[in-house]
């Protein structure tokens, strides 16, 4: 399918999009500071400068966009224009998203990823069930949690194509 916009007004779309503060980082945001959290932003010492740092918990939140880190959901497709570029960009990011939680983990913090099809999605969840499950998730000692979980989504063929196994 051909792209319905010209490649400068494309090109002037994608470099608006943020990396921080974007919408459901801001939502999650506000409704874990309402329960009462505190933590830091962006910490650029920790591996990936995840999202939210919360010291006292020793744990940290990303909040991924499902284009760009090639999540498995129904929100998530390949785009069909420059397929080369974007299957390395994406594969790349997802590349970078594994060492930051590897290297988080082997210093001994816990990790916690909110993708935006838990907010946005078909199978979405109120922003107070997902703080909720966050709040849980520090007070406890779970090591890991990504919501929605792995196992609550349904792979879609028509955005991984033949890359399914």
């Amino acid at each position: 399918m051909a792209d319905i916009v010209d490649a400068r007004t494309r090109s002037r779309m994608m470099r608006g999009i943020r990396g921080k503060n974007t919408r459901p980082e801001l939502a999650i945001r506000r409704a874990l500071h309402a329960r009462g959290f505190r933590f830091r932003l962006h910490d650029r010492k920790l591996p990936g400068a995840p999202d939210l740092v919360f010291p006292k918990f020793r744990a940290v939140l990303f909040v991924h966009g499902c284009f760009w880190h090639g999540h498995g959901c129904h929100m998530f497709r390949w785009p069909a224009t420059r397929a080369e570029f974007w299957r390395a960009k994406i594969s790349h990011n997802q590349e970078v998203d594994a060492r930051a939680v590897a290297a988080l983990g082997a210093g001994g913090w816990r990790v916690a990823e909110v993708w935006e099809c838990a907010l946005r999605g078909r199978q979405r969840q109120s922003i107070d069930d997902v703080a909720a499950s966050l709040a849980h998730w520090l007070a406890g000692d779970a090591p890991r949690l990504e919501i929605p979980d792995a196992s609550d989504i349904n792979l879609d063929e028509a955005a991984y194509g033949d890359d399914l196994s």
